[in-house]
């Protein structure tokens, strides 16, 4: 059983960083798509940064140049490192794992998640 868990969130004002961690236990294949999911409160849950294994990333419009994805193989962490933070950024952030090619940002393609963790930026 695949076990996702995350870290690393909080409060900081507008302009501050903070990292996310999610640590990943259970099976593993030579592929597969990993990444960053955020939900705030009354929106859907949308996609922020994704990594397909073989090292390629995607980042959503509204983080990019911001947001680094990023993995530690040795460690099985996924990290999320989040820059020039502003309000729009509060939510729940979540990690998951897929077992396909797919570099993609839709939620509904992953399989795996952890429980979150918050991040509230204040102004």
């Amino acid at each position: 059983q695949v076990q996702l868990v995350e870290s690393g969130g909080g409060s900081v004002q507008a302009g501050g960083s903070l990292r996310l961690s999610c640590a990943a236990s259970g099976p593993t294949y030579s592929s597969f798509c990993m990444g960053w999911f955020r939900q705030a409160p009354g929106k859907g849950r949308e996609g922020v940064a994704v990594r397909l294994s073989d090292g390629r990333t995607r980042v959503a419009d509204s983080v990019r140049g911001r947001f680094t994805i990023s993995q530690d193989n040795a460690k099985n962490t996924l990290y999320l490192q989040m820059n020039s933070l502003e309000p729009e950024d509060t939510a729940m952030y979540y990690c998951a794992k897929a077992w396909n090619w797919d570099l993609t940002l839709n939620p509904n393609k992953y399989n795996y998640w952890g429980q979150g963790t918050q991040v509230t930026v204040s102004s």
